[in-house]
This record gives C-alpha cells, structure tokens and sequence, in this order.
C-alpha cells in the first residue's frame, strides 16, 4: 500500500522464470560456531619429537678443517647456564606427554611473579626461556633434570634446528620475492616498481597470497637434517654443519632429527 492508500503495483523480474531457492538453517549461530570449533580441535594433531633437546645460543660462524683436509663451514652453538626440566605433563595429567625445558640463568627481578612461582615449586633457579618437547614417554625424566647436550648427542648425529630468521624490516618486491627489475634506460620509469597486481573487472580483486612487498623476516624457521660436526666438552660449545637461523646470540632449539622410514611417523 502506498501513502494515499493506493495499493502499489507488484513488481516481478524480468525473467519469471527465473527462481530463487534459499535454505535457511534452524541452528542457532552460537551451536554452528561451537560445533565448527570442535571440529578444528579434533583436527589438530601436535607433533611429536623424536627425542628430547636441548636449547642453545648461536655463537657465530667458522670454517672447520676435517682429519683430510675438507674444509666444512660450520655453525658454532654455545650453551649457557639452564636445559634444566622443569615441568614434566603426561597424558593423565594434561592430555599428553612431555617435557618442559628451562634455559639461560636470569636474575629474580627479569620474571614476573607468576613465572618465578612456577619455577619456585620445584626449586629451580630463575631461568628465561621455557619449550615443551612432546615425547612417547617421560618416564626417564625428573624434575630440576639437567640434560646435558653431549650426553644426548653425539658426532655425526643429525639434528633439526629451529630459531627466529634476521628481521630485516618492510622490503620491496625484489628483495623479498628475487623479483626481476625494468629497464634503467630507454625511457623507462618503472625500475624496482612492483607493477600490475592483477586483471580489471574480472576478477575484480587481487588474489590471496599475492607476492608483494611487505616485513621480511623475524619468522620461526626450521632447518632439517644438519648434521654435528664436533662436540667440544671443554669450550661447552656444538659444531653444526651450515648455517643456522638469526643473528649472533639468538636462541636456537635442537632435536634429534625426524628421518622417513625411523621416526617420520612421529
């Protein structure tokens, strides 16, 4: 009906033959939310490691010379004071096994309370770096344990070694994608531009993933396989073939490596 009171003609498509079909579900948002976020839970699967590890600081660099000759870049890793046990979950407890790892001595005041309670109830020193190894079992293991990185690897063994990449701040397609440059002559205008991003009207849009420019680095990243070239017992440090993540003094996380066919299946 209109404002005077005149019933206002009905307005149909263009193509009545055309029909719309709607569904309408009866369950409410809240239960569709729940029920989606249950499926994700079962969905995930934590890894497990194929041993316990250890944590270490990366010293730097150098050059290694082997018993022939063969000179081997190598990757020196110190360990400071900690790799104490510190929490130890199984499966009756938390749903799962592992073991919880305390590295590099701190004083009191560097911790907040909550933390410093948490170490107190087992009697550790203050320690800033706390990582979870999830294990098949822990039976092995004691509170305040200290592992030593020597007794639980030996030369020639291979290791997977994670830690945080060099941040190198917001870069540009070329150096963060090895994007090709334009010209530099002939008129050109465009050198180091990104360029197009992308078709018009169709799609419409830029696509997810899209290389661009954008923050480099600062990333967790795992190295696989590396193997151990030295242990020094005397200068508490480990030689690993090749080059590790971050800078000088950044924390690296070393486990037995996961081989297909031994113990992928963790």
């Amino acid at each position: 009906m209109s404002m005077l009171g005149i019933s206002s003609p009905i307005y149909r498509p263009w193509n009545s033959a055309i029909s719309f079909s709607v569904s309408v579900s009866r369950v409410p948002c809240c239960l569709a939310v729940e029920g989606e976020r249950s499926k994700r839970a079962k969905g995930v699967v934590m890894s497990m490691e194929a041993g316990v590890g250890v944590m270490g600081t990366k010293l730097g660099m150098m050059s290694y010379f082997e018993a022939d000759g063969e000179v081997v870049p190598v990757t020196v890793v110190g360990f400071k004071e900690g790799n104490i046990v510190t929490q130890i979950k199984t499966e009756a407890t938390d749903g799962y096994n592992a073991v919880q790892v305390g590295y590099r001595r701190v004083r009191d005041r560097k911790l907040t309370k909550p933390e410093m309670g948490h170490l107190q109830k087992i009697g550790a020193i203050p320690i800033r770096h706390l990582q979870e190894f999830r294990l098949q079992t822990v039976d092995d293991f004691e509170l305040n344990q200290r592992l030593l990185f020597d007794q639980l690897f030996k030369e020639g063994d291979l290791v997977d070694v994670s830690g945080t990449t060099i941040g190198k701040g917001f870069q540009g397609g070329i150096k963060r994608h090895n994007f090709k440059r334009g010209p530099m002559t002939h008129g050109s205008k465009s050198h180091r531009q990104l360029g197009s991003i992308g078709a018009g009207t169709t799609p419409g849009r830029v696509y997810k993933g899209k290389k661009m420019p954008g923050r480099m680095g600062g990333t967790k990243r795992k190295i696989r396989k590396l193997k151990i070239v030295k242990i020094d017992k005397d200068l508490n440090v480990l030689m690993i073939k090749g080059a590790l993540p971050g800078k000088p003094g950044n924390l690296l996380r070393i486990t037995p490596a996961k081989i297909l066919g031994q113990n992928r299946e963790l």
